[in-house]
């Protein structure tokens, strides 16, 4: 019976092929036990060699998702309580590594240590990159301060003058507490001096803006990779210093900044209108900070912004227009046409130009991306590849993160990278028709077509950017893809070939017709906004969208791009869920600005009731995460509201709201911290409030190591987030 078994097996091994294997699954067996285990066994290798059948089928697309893993990498970092060890991210990726080698040999773990090793040096470049930029930063408010500096920017705002000044001495600061960059506000007054030059003046200086409430924008965070210690404004005039000029590649910087600024001035010389000159300055140089509120807003709710922000269809079209005259001019000549590859040629001028534009508009991080891509399409065009497919965008996130981890985060690197993302996957699923039907189409039908390829550009670009415009500025704009239709043309025809010839005619200051006819395309764009953005029912807001809804969003309109198989309309179900998790959160009840000067709480129709009306940008980020348009009504010097279950009661000595049955105390002179604390359910208070008996008591000290506060009040109790819970104790928290 042995042997007869033995040789069963060994016939079985010899005679039979061996089982056929998908990605390491074994052949389904047929003649296995009928048992429930069985059942069970074969209904589990039914379904991973439906899997494994699915993977292998999108093989060359897995690459795709490295970007994503470093990315992750990136986010583990900065969604950290507290600063990580040093050998943490070099120890990580070590441990990968080896995992890496370790599993060479089986496909599938393979990929997932690839995944792993990805996210870990996500982390490792975002721990270095942050250990790189470090400097101090101010914690303090320091008056009357005497200031010297090299200018290294200038930026020219209506009514004042913003500077950053490299490497300061500061008097009441010691040389290891000086932070390596401030940003000064001057008064119009004063004359702006010139990039490069070597300034002395007396300011106040002011740490770098916290929160405005848990979840809001970091600007401290930002501050800290922009090299930026703090901000504040001038008191005295500004005198200048003789000193060796600048060296090195501040040369460069400055040079570029120089021209920033002679463009500017020649734009105001040329153009009388002062909206419209800031507008096409703006497109020159990048510079959008004299461009009227009100304009900016048009821009805004008609899906226009875009346009504004020197971005990747500047640089794409800037590339793209000297590529093709630089072509067609170098056929004209028979000796080299016939006898040089043209095209290559007009290729690395595309290259240079997409350089010479970044640099002049100050190298912002979605031009850096753009610029990686155009080098890369032109790349492709002199080796005679292929120059659009999304393993060019993927290696372009690669670089683009590792050379700014925290600019990820922010919106410019998102909505850029999600619009040219799901453009490209678009053009991988409708190239092949759109070829077939060009060249079976006349003059008419092809205009129609191109006509139709920029109307899908602008839904599939609208559509993509969206979910980033509601969780980062939480409004959606309507008429934005019609106003794409009617501005992106212009901008593509008129206003960037225009905009080339003035820069080329600059030199010889001769740029001012050039001016004038991009002026006359910059006139329709700006009506174009203000036409579709002044539409009843052109925009609309909604509360800030969660975090956790935010990251099923992009996880899931990644999945429906990466993907080519049915497979990839799954990535719809999160892309839903996250759209719709703006409605299942609950906003704060009470909010409380990080130094107490203002606060808030909501009435029964749902709309923010504000302490002062001076709370500026506090009060406005509050209102814009509530997504509401209005301003934030000012509580009542005495009396107040009442209205179902919320209700507000003021008088000299403070405000009491009560909802849901709770009482929360909002004094405005400590004489009223006794009562208050022994009959309200919680205390806010700019004051000391040492011994307060209330269950949730928040005082000066509370906030200036807490941060901002949110409060809510449920059925429970009163739940209490702060900014610090929010992000922990980093470098860039100021040493709350």
């Amino acid at each position: 019976m042995d042997g007869r078994k033995g040789g069963r097996g060994r016939h079985r091994c010899v005679g039979r092929p061996s089982p056929v294997t998908v990605a390491g699954w074994p052949e389904e067996e047929t003649d296995g036990p009928v048992g429930s285990g069985g059942r069970w066994r074969r209904q589990w290798i039914r379904i991973g060699r439906r899997l494994a059948s699915l993977a292998e089928a999108e093989g060359g697309r897995w690459i795709l998702w490295l970007p994503v893993a470093f990315g992750a990498g990136v986010s583990l970092y900065f969604g950290l309580m507290s600063e990580p060890d040093w050998w943490i991210g070099p120890t990580a990726c070590g441990a990968c590594a080896v995992l890496l080698l370790v599993l060479r040999r089986w496909f599938a773990l393979f990929g997932a240590a690839m995944a792993l090793l990805m996210v870990a040096a996500g982390f490792l470049v975002a721990q270095g990159h942050s250990a790189r930029v470090a400097a101090p930063v101010l914690t303090r408010v320091v008056t009357g301060a005497t200031i010297t500096g090299r200018v290294m920017a200038v930026e020219r705002r209506p009514g004042a003058t913003r500077i950053t000044v490299r490497e300061p001495t500061v008097s009441r600061l010691p040389p290891e507490q000086t932070p390596a960059a401030l940003r000064i506000r001057l008064p119009d007054r004063h004359a702006a001096p010139d990039p490069g030059s070597v300034v002395r003046l007396r300011a106040t200086l002011l740490p770098p803006r916290a929160p405005a409430e848990p979840g809001a924008f970091d600007f401290q965070r930002r501050a800290w990779f922009m090299g930026l210690g703090g901000t504040g404004f001038a008191t005295g005039a500004v005198e200048l210093i003789e000193v060796p000029p600048v060296t090195g590649w501040q040369v460069v910087t400055v040079a570029f900044e120089r021209a920033r600024g002679v463009i500017a001035e020649r734009v105001a010389a040329t153009i009388g209108d002062p909206v419209e000159a800031r507008v096409t300055t703006a497109l020159l140089n990048g510079e959008q900070f004299g461009i009227p509120d009100e304009t900016l807003e048009d821009f805004r709710n008609s899906g226009l912004a875009h346009l504004l922000s020197i971005s990747g269809l500047h640089v794409g079209i800037a590339a793209g227009i000297l590529f093709y005259v630089v072509r067609a001019l170098l056929a004209l000549v028979p000796a080299i046409a016939l006898r040089w590859p043209i095209k290559k040629i007009a290729a690395l001028f595309g290259i240079l130009s997409a350089l010479a534009y970044t640099l002049l508009v100050g190298a912002p991080l979605p031009t850096v991306r753009s610029v990686l891509m155009t080098g890369m399409v032109m790349g492709a065009i002199m080796l005679d590849r292929h120059p659009l497919s999304m393993r060019l965008v993927a290696f372009a996130g690669l670089v683009t993160i590792a050379m700014d981890p925290e600019g990820m985060l922010g919106p410019s690197f998102q909505m850029s990278f999600a619009a040219v993302v799901a453009l490209i996957a678009a053009f991988e699923r409708g190239s092949p028709r759109l070829a077939e039907w060009r060249s079976e189409a006349g003059w008419f039908l092809r205009g129609l077509l191109y006509v139709g390829g920029i109307l899908l550009t602008s839904v599939v670009a609208t559509l993509a950017t969206l979910p980033f415009a509601l969780f980062h500025f939480q409004q959606i704009a309507f008429y934005g893809v019609l106003s794409n239709l009617i501005a992106i043309p212009i901008t593509s025809f008129w206003v960037m070939p225009w905009s080339l010839i003035a820069y080329a005619l600059m030199p010889f200051r001769l740029e001012a017709p050039a001016l004038i006819a991009m002026n006359w395309g910059d006139r329709a764009v700006i009506w174009t906004a203000e036409f579709f953005g002044r539409l009843p029912g052109a925009s609309l807001t909604m509360p800030a969208m969660p975090v956790e809804g935010f990251v099923a969003l992009v996880l899931g309109g990644i999945w429906l791009c990466v993907w080519t198989r049915r497979w990839r309309w799954l990535g719809l179900l999160p892309v839903l869920a996250g759209l719709a998790s703006p409605a299942l959160v609950t906003r704060p009840d009470v909010l409380v600005a990080g130094d107490g000067t203002v606060m808030a709480v909501r009435m029964p129709d749902g709309r923010l009731s504000a302490s002062s009306k001076t709370g500026g940008r506090v009060i406005e980020t509050w209102r814009e995460r509530d997504g509401e348009r209005s301003g934030a009504d000012p509580w009542p010097a005495a009396g107040g509201w009442s209205e179902g279950e919320r209700s507000l009661n003021c008088d000299a000595l403070g405000c009491l709201y009560r909802v849901k049955g709770r009482t929360v105390a909002l004094p405005r002179l400590p004489d009223a911290l006794d009562e208050d604390c022994g009959a309200a359910d919680a205390v806010v208070t700019a004051a000391v409030a040492r011994g307060c008996r209330a269950g949730v008591a928040i005082d000066r000290w509370a906030l200036r190591h807490e941060g901002a506060h949110a409060l809510r009040v449920t059925e429970d109790g009163i739940e209490v987030e702060t900014v610090r819970g929010i992000r922990g104790d980093r470098p860039w928290t100021g040493g709350r």
